[in-house]
């Protein structure tokens, strides 16, 4: 009984003992859990405030300029990357852009045409000549220098041709004076010296435009500078009685030629008045854009009209102290 005892008595304390661990861990499981549920608790209710605060955020965010964004999305996406603005900035570029290469195109052209009229460093189209003007005075190639010219070759007895042209050429000379102050000087040179004197010359002129400049020359030197012209001449060198009424075939040109005498270009009997002075007044601005020198000394009309000008002006001023 007694050895029994004491393994019975060990055997109660692993009973004691087991019970006791068991137990130890079921109070340590249920205080686990105890603080596990607070702690995950505690996590879900953070989690919960992140996110209604997150979404409070968002509802005040959306409020506030969802809005707008959705106008401009909604614009964009009606209009695309163009708007109003840069549309009329691109055709307003793009116009610019066509208009400055048509015109350089124009005046590249012009300048060809000016080279191309020029022939180993003489002018295929004009030369040396010496005539007389309507005062008598000697005139020759000296005096296109300076301004830009234009000249005609006509006669007085002309019926139809001339005058037209004439009234054409007094038109645009007003157009050019206007744009570019004595600039151009205008000049007739007479292929019928036979019955074309100063003094007819000058009257016939006169109906015309102050400006235009006549020249006349006897038969070879009128012959010589519409040869120099490559003018047609048809005049006789003699006249025999009874043989004064007759028609003069000639060219119908007016020939501009730059301030340094050469020519450039050549205006037809298509040509209105303004079109004939738009192509002077191009030349005028292809020449001053290279900054070559151009005479503008006044007109001698101008310059007469100038000095009747003030001294009307003297004259009011003297009876207004008087």
């Amino acid at each position: 009984m007694s050895g029994s005892l004491p393994s019975f008595s060990r055997a109660a304390r692993r009973l004691v003992s087991s019970s006791n661990s068991f137990g130890a861990k079921s109070i340590l499981a249920s205080s686990f859990h105890t603080s596990i549920r607070p702690l995950s608790h505690t996590k879900v209710l953070t989690r919960a405030q992140l996110v209604s605060s997150t979404c409070r955020q968002a509802r005040s965010f959306s409020s506030s300029n969802a809005r707008p964004n959705v106008q401009k999305a909604k614009l964009y996406n009606r209009t695309g990357p163009f708007s109003l603005r840069s549309a009329i900035l691109f055709v307003s570029v793009g116009a610019c852009m066509v208009f400055y290469f048509r015109y350089e195109k124009a005046r590249l052209e012009r300048k060809r045409i000016v080279e191309m009229s020029k022939g180993y460093g003489k002018p295929k189209v004009g030369g040396p000549f010496t005539l007389k003007d309507t005062e008598g005075n000697d005139a020759t190639e000296k005096i296109l220098l300076g301004k830009y010219s234009m000249i005609y070759f006509g006669f007085s007895h002309c019926p139809d041709i001339c005058p037209d042209e004439l009234d054409k050429m007094g038109l645009a000379i007003d157009i050019i004076q206007e744009k570019a102050p004595n600039c151009l000087q205008s000049i007739f040179i007479s292929c019928d010296p036979n019955r074309d004197t100063p003094e007819v010359l000058r009257a016939y002129l006169d109906e015309f435009h102050p400006s235009i400049k006549g020249l006349v020359g006897t038969w070879e030197q009128t012959k010589d500078v519409c040869k120099q012209y490559r003018v047609y001449f048809s005049t006789p060198p003699e006249l025999k009685p009874g043989e004064e009424d007759y028609l003069v075939d000639h060219s119908i040109y007016f020939y501009v030629m730059d301030p340094e005498g050469d020519f450039v270009e050549c205006i037809g009997r298509q040509d209105t008045p303004e079109s004939a002075a738009a192509i002077v007044l191009d030349h005028i601005k292809d020449w001053t854009k290279e900054k070559k020198p151009i005479d503008r000394t006044p007109l001698p009309y101008i310059a007469e009209q100038n000095l009747a000008k003030e001294q009307a002006a003297k004259e009011m001023a003297a009876k207004g102290k008087a």
